[in-house]
């Protein structure tokens, strides 16, 4: 699938909750199915800065696609980062780098995080676009 088809399935089951209170809960959950980073790659260098909670992101490159693991210490965040990597992991970093993180507001993702959440939630967004980055000048040299 396409990341922006990802983003229009997360959009319309997004929409099937009433309230915020079952999209938290739905969040919640995706983060139970995160796949998990190896312990060994639980390296600080692997830390996201700019979260409030302790975020692990890792990344391995094979075949011209992005494969992410990660995990949280908060289980409000290891539900957004799985959201993320759901969108994210095994696509080329050309389409990554070239995605927009609209379908966030149309779920209203943004505007229901308090301001720590929503930088932290930016910064997952950042270093995913970074290590996309970092492996298209790879793959373009």
């Amino acid at each position: 699938m396409t990341i922006k088809e990802i983003q229009e399935e997360i959009i319309d089951e997004f929409s099937l909750f009433d309230d915020w209170m079952e999209r938290y809960e739905y969040l919640i959950e995706l983060g139970k199915s995160l796949p998990l980073i190896n312990n060994e790659n639980k390296l600080d260098e692997n830390l996201i800065k700019g979260c409030q909670s302790k975020v692990w992101l890792y990344s391995d490159f094979q075949n011209d696609i992005i494969k992410f693991t990660a995990d949280s210490d908060a289980i409000l965040t290891k539900g957004m980062v799985a959201l993320l990597l759901r969108v994210y992991s095994n696509q080329h970093p050309k389409d990554i780098m070239d995605s927009d993180t609209e379908f966030l507001n149309e779920i209203g993702l943004k505007e229901h995080l308090s301001p720590t959440r929503a930088n932290g939630l930016v910064s997952m967004i950042k270093k995913i676009k970074l290590y996309a980055l970092g492996y298209q000048s790879k793959v373009t040299q």
